[in-house]
């Protein structure tokens, strides 16, 4: 722990000390098994219908991670991430960054078993959370003990969402310098876009490798593989054109990822980068080599991402839809 020579009676001193519990008190205020008195079966329901929506629609898990991913990136895991454009509000789900997410929807029937075992008790915020961590072992990755105890934000952030949330074609110091703002360190990063290893990636995101030349740094037979795969040079967003993450585990959150992009077969311009940039290459092999060292770190990173400056004690509110703040609930 960081420790300070300014005397107790320093002006300086008492205003550094604010400054540290303020910083500290949101991550200090979360705890495992926080609705144990509260709602003892929120986390279990939470999990019921995260198992029963990925038995009917398998993507989901991949949904509940990207949820995580975007709601913390930008100014807080608090769930803004959710409201939906209304009055004042405008989504920030309307971003270009949030090109692609689906399956919001489901976040409702979520949201509606745990009100019916406990109305206006679990937050969204939460739910988010919870989501992403029972997503994780569905996908094949490892349990993470969650803390909970976050509350809902009661505004957006989509004027923020552009600055905070990494491009795929954003160079990897910029990347690095986005996660270290939130607390995520190097090798956490790294860590965290193994979350690639699942889901897919829209033509749209991989064109300008592809067209009018060649990525040259993309493994040849793989470049022509991703050109059958998105052979329009301006593909229709709205066309369902996709290539995997993963071609041999697709669906399984593991080390593939590390070895795909160190063949130089990773999707994006993001990925190639993590694989050749001598800061995170190092790291890139190890978990390529180490499945369970991934593991451990990815768990890690995800607590990292989970505990951005979460909304706690009496800040923000527990919505009772996860679309609207209190006053717009329908």
């Amino acid at each position: 722990m960081a420790t300070t020579t300014c005397k107790p009676t320093s002006y300086m001193c008492f205003l550094l000390l604010l400054l540290l519990l303020h910083f500290n008190l949101g991550k200090s205020q979360l705890e495992v098994n926080y609705y144990s008195s509260r709602c003892p079966r929120a986390e279990d329901i939470i999990k019921e219908q995260v198992t029963e929506l990925y038995k009917k629609h398998g993507n989901t898990a991949v949904s509940w991670l990207r949820n995580l991913f975007h709601d913390c990136m930008v100014k807080s895991c608090d769930a803004s991430l959710l409201l939906e454009t209304v009055e004042e509000v405008v989504s920030e789900q309307a971003s270009s960054r949030s090109f692609g997410m689906r399956n919001f929807k489901y976040v409702k029937s979520i949201k509606d078993a745990v009100e019916k075992e406990c109305p206006m008790t679990v937050s969204c915020a939460d739910i988010i959370a919870l989501s992403a961590r029972d997503g994780i072992v569905l996908l094949g990755g490892p349990t993470i003990e969650m803390k909970t105890g976050r509350r809902d934000s009661q505004q957006s952030y989509a004027t923020e969402v552009e600055s905070s949330i990494p491009n795929h074609n954003d160079s990897m110091s910029l990347v690095l310098s986005r996660f270290q703002q939130i607390g995520v360190d190097l090798e956490a990063t790294v860590a965290l876009l193994g979350a690639h290893s699942v889901g897919r990636v829209h033509c749209t995101n991989i064109v300008q490798r592809l067209y009018p030349q060649v990525d040259e740094t993309l493994e040849p037979e793989h470049a022509q593989y991703l050109k059958r795969r998105c052979p329009d040079p301006n593909p229709n967003p709205k066309d369902v054109q996709y290539s995997r993450n993963d071609l041999v585990t697709p669906m399984i959150v593991d080390n593939n990822y590390y070895k795909n992009i160190l063949k130089h077969k990773g999707l994006l311009t993001v990925d190639e980068e993590l694989a050749t940039d001598p800061r995170t290459s190092p790291y890139v092999k190890k978990m390529a080599d180490d499945n369970d060292y991934f593991n451990q770190q990815f768990s890690r990173a995800i607590l990292l991402l989970s505990q951005n400056n979460p909304l706690t004690g009496d800040q923000g509110e527990i919505r009772k839809d996860c679309r609207y703040i209190n006053r717009n609930a329908t």
